[in-house]
């Protein structure tokens, strides 16, 4: 298990503990020590800002019982009723209300929190909080999605739309529109030269909401501007199909294969590049809309036409 508690902060507790010799009942706020003094008397506040490896909790020492409070803090532990001897931050002594973050917690886990406060008679404890840190995947709508650990918090699905592994292909769409056709052409572009607001999440235009329904929908520009900006892109072969690996600072990843696009009846550049397109219109014309561009050559956002037929990566927050 991940420990926290610095040396010192964990020797310290230790020692107060050590001296003063009481007895003690874990799971309750207020203990009285077999000598008569009195314990502190604590409680426990919520948790929140729960991450995948990290949350804030904290307590309040309402009460030093007739003894200074030494050290106080919050413990916790995947078991019920942790205590000092598990993980530990050490917030300094006093009564009052602090703050502590609890950090290296592993995903999709739950946990149990106390406050707890030291004085000569021994340590109190508040009342036991539980929480489960986020997933860094999960599905929506029976869609997978990874976490990249990008500052938005934004979830990229693990597949294209209509594709069943991240290695297939998938549908490919014009512009605007939410279902396949045999040819792709400007004139039978239903959003071609039409002055439109950005699309995401709106099923009569998003491909990847009008599809996948839920909460899944198109990404902007900004989205795939944050995807290449917090991300390593590696050029790679995935059960033999070319695309590229794009890693998140957390260490997970998702695979783009290099889908190509479609222009009248054909395919082109298929093996070559991935062209996926975003939800937001190019602003000075109504005949073009941005697109998540990479090859051999590197990867940024670009705009091209939007009768030409490109596959779609749903993302969802």
């Amino acid at each position: 298990m991940k420990k926290t508690l610095k040396r010192f902060a964990m020797l310290s507790v230790a020692m107060l503990l050590a001296f003063a010799g009481c007895e003690k009942d874990p799971g309750s706020e207020h203990t009285k020590s077999a000598d008569g003094g009195a314990l502190a008397t604590v409680s426990t506040n919520n948790v929140t800002d729960i991450t995948a490896t990290s949350a804030v909790c904290g307590g309040n020492v309402t009460s030093d019982g007739g003894n200074a409070v030494t050290a106080r803090g919050i413990c916790w532990s995947t078991s019920s009723n942790p205590t000092t001897s598990d993980n530990t931050t050490y917030n300094g002594g006093g009564t009052g209300s602090f703050t502590a973050n609890i950090a290296g917690l592993d995903e999709g886990t739950t946990y149990y929190v106390r406050a707890y406060a030291v004085n000569s008679q021994g340590t109190a404890y508040g009342q036991e909080k539980s929480f489960t840190t986020n997933a860094y995947t999960g599905t929506i709508n029976g869609y997978a999605w990874v976490d990249l650990g990008l500052p938005s918090g934004l979830k990229w699905a693990t597949c294209n739309v209509g594709a069943a592994t991240p290695e297939d292909y998938g549908n490919y769409y014009a512009w605007g529109e939410t279902t396949t056709k045999s040819s792709y052409t400007e004139d039978n572009c239903r959003t071609y030269g039409v002055s439109m607001n950005d699309i995401s999440g709106n099923a009569n235009y998003d491909a990847a909401r009008a599809n996948w329904g839920g909460t899944w929908r198109m990404p902007t520009w900004e989205e795939m501007e944050e995807l290449i900006d917090n991300c390593t892109w590696t050029w790679i072969t995935q059960s033999g199909v070319k695309g590229c690996k794009v890693t998140g600072s957390n260490g997970k990843s998702i695979f783009l294969p290099h889908a190509g696009y479609c222009e009248g009846t054909s395919r082109s550049s298929v093996g070559e590049i991935g062209s996926y397109w975003s939800s937001t219109p190019f602003e000075s014309d109504g005949k073009y809309a941005y697109d998540l561009f990479f090859s051999g050559g590197g990867h940024r956002v670009s705009w091209d036409g939007r009768s030409l037929g490109r596959t779609v990566r749903p993302v969802s927050d």
